[in-house]
């Protein structure tokens, strides 16, 4: 992560005052008759995203930022708005200072693997009380990065490595069944869908914690490049799809910060990493695979591959009976059609499971959407001649389907939750860079760290 945020005190910094428009006339009338006068004949109008500098005797003494209200995109012009520098944040609790911090990190962030930034960005420092937000912003980077990164530095080869070298950060385990192995090892479905890649798929098996504590499932769509196969995609339908392991991204980067905060958890990430690519020996149309689970599932399109990597290793997450199994995965264009690419789709076999973590969602300001596993709709996967077919016979309910066919993966008896996600910011916005992005990670994690370490 950069240093944009860093938890140091540092008197030095310039402060900076967060007021809530609504406040500003209360503020205002506390403030001397010099800054009034100032802050008028400056047309200061404490409008949501606006600031100002107050000066003192010698010049810029600090600032006043309105906001409309606390949230993690407050603060999120302002890193590359203000000078470079040093800043801080004046008279707020730290529940305030925590919000308006992540604001600032998320705000910050510029991915320059390949291309330098025009500038650095402000820095703010913090009361090393509220560090934890420091732990939020390194697993959203590191989301952020990943997704950002294009293919031809982040097959499935290079995710592998990603993967390790968090392992070696927490003293972590992890293992990988590569290529040929997949198949002996009983995952038919992922070496299907990337066996015509020059980079071999894999599974990407990480574990951590104590086997004491209850133990949670990750498991990340790792598709590192989606041609759509031989049902192959228009060239604008495979523009962006470097970010296709967007789900993987998700289940790393929150890994990364139970890891860091050391939740009390027997912690497993499965990341099925795979190129759907096209070649002499690509999976084809109508093509019949027998699953890790035993079901046979028909290919009605070869498009349709993420249910295909993800439901041989939620089988395998199913076969040690964790307390909770959570997937993401950039599933469906279903399911932006229906929330749009901000809001994530939620599917949840359980209803306390699926309330405490829209709680999550609302406590973190990181907003996700349940939808229902409507169980009438999974006759639109019948096949004739398997147990199931990885497309719908419908257009209609496309992520309600793809989320079916990843529930006949999963232990009934098992909590399970399924984020169906598109990982990706169209335009640049506060705190919301265009580009990869971290969707619903904070509210799952709210939930995490409220189950089990409240």
């Amino acid at each position: 992560m950069s240093n944009s945020v860093v938890a140091q005190a540092n008197a030095e910094a310039t402060p900076i005052e967060v007021i809530l428009s609504d406040d500003y006339g209360s503020w205002l009338a506390d403030q001397t008759e010099t800054v009034q006068s100032w802050l008028s004949e400056s047309g200061f109008a404490a409008k949501a995203g606006s600031w100002a500098w107050i000066p003192g005797a010698d010049g810029p003494e600090r600032l006043v930022a309105a906001v409309e209200k606390f949230s993690p995109t407050c603060l999120g012009h302002l890193p590359l708005a203000l000078p470079e520098g040093n800043y801080r944040l004046e008279a707020a609790g730290a529940d305030v200072k925590e919000i308006c911090a992540l604001s600032w990190g998320l705000g910050a962030y510029q991915f320059t693997r390949y291309k330098s930034a025009d500038r650095q960005p402000a820095t703010l420092h913090l009361d090393p009380t509220v560090d934890a937000v420091l732990r939020q912003l390194d697993a959203i980077y590191l989301v952020r990065d990943l997704i950002n990164t294009p293919t031809n530095d982040m097959l499935p080869d290079q995710l592998e490595l990603a993967i390790v070298e968090l392992a070696n950060d927490f003293d972590a385990q992890c293992s990988v069944t590569t290529g040929e192995d997949l198949l002996k090892q009983n995952f038919p479905t992922i070496h299907a869908v990337g066996r015509a890649s020059a980079c071999a798929p894999r599974l990407i098996d990480l574990g951590w914690g104590d086997p004491a504590h209850p133990a949670i499932v990750l498991v990340g769509k790792g598709v590192c490049f989606d041609s759509g196969g031989l049902d192959i995609k228009t060239a604008a339908g495979m523009r962006q799809m470097k970010k296709d392991m967007g789900g993987a991204a998700h289940a790393i980067g929150l890994a990364r910060l139970i890891m860091s905060e050391q939740l009390p958890v027997q912690l497993r990430l499965l990341v099925p990493a795979v190129e759907n690519a096209i070649s002499d020996n690509a999976y084809r149309p109508g093509d019949i695979i027998t699953t890790r689970k035993g079901i046979t599932v028909e290919i009605d399109n070869t498009d349709a591959e993420g249910r295909l990597v993800l439901c041989d290793a939620l089988a395998l997450a199913s076969e040690s009976s964790p307390d909770l199994i959570i997937d993401f995965a950039t599933l469906t264009g279903a399911a932006r059609a229906a929330l749009g690419p901000e809001l994530p789709a939620m599917f949840c076999n359980d209803d306390v499971l699926a309330s405490g973590i829209l709680e999550g969602a609302q406590h973190a300001s990181d907003p996700v959407w349940r939808m229902p596993l409507h169980q009438a709709y999974k006759s639109m996967l019948d096949s004739n001649v398997a147990d199931m077919a990885n497309g719908a016979s419908s257009p209609y309910a496309g992520a309600i389907t793809a989320a079916l066919f990843l529930e006949s993966f999963v232990a009934s008896d098992i909590p399970w939750v399924h984020f169906d996600v598109m990982a990706w910011n169209l335009a640049s916005k506060p705190g919301r860079p265009a580009g990869g992005e971290a969707m619903g990670l904070r509210a799952v994690y709210a939930y995490l760290e409220q189950t089990f370490a409240g």
